[in-house]
């Protein structure tokens, strides 16, 4: 990646041009979702070491669907603020309709 976003807005596109691979936009979903559910478990259950695991949970996902399947370089080692963001807004978009879900 050599191109410098300066906004999450001129990023955005470049994040979903990485994401063309169904079973790839999948495994972020998954992984997102997974993130919520034991993010809700951990507030109602007050097992606050469990928040350790949201990252190991989220990216392993992702990042397999990357290497594996999608066989890019995942834009988290160089834009880790907005690659956060633009998952949760691909997700978003997916459950209401504007981006497919794929799964």
């Amino acid at each position: 990646m050599s191109k410098r976003f300066s906004s999450f807005a001129e990023f955005y596109p470049f994040y979903l041009s990485q994401h063309q691979n169904r079973t790839c936009r999948s495994l972020h979903y998954i992984g997102s979702c997974l993130v919520i559910l034991v993010t809700i478990f951990t507030f109602y259950s007050g097992q606050w070491l469990l928040l350790c695991s949201l990252p190991v949970i989220g990216y392993s996902f992702a990042w397999i669907g990357h290497f594996v399947f999608e066989k890019n370089k995942p834009a988290t080692f160089e834009y880790p603020f907005y690659s956060l963001m633009a998952d949760w807004v691909m997700l978003f978009e997916a459950f209401f309709g504007k981006r497919s879900r794929n799964i």
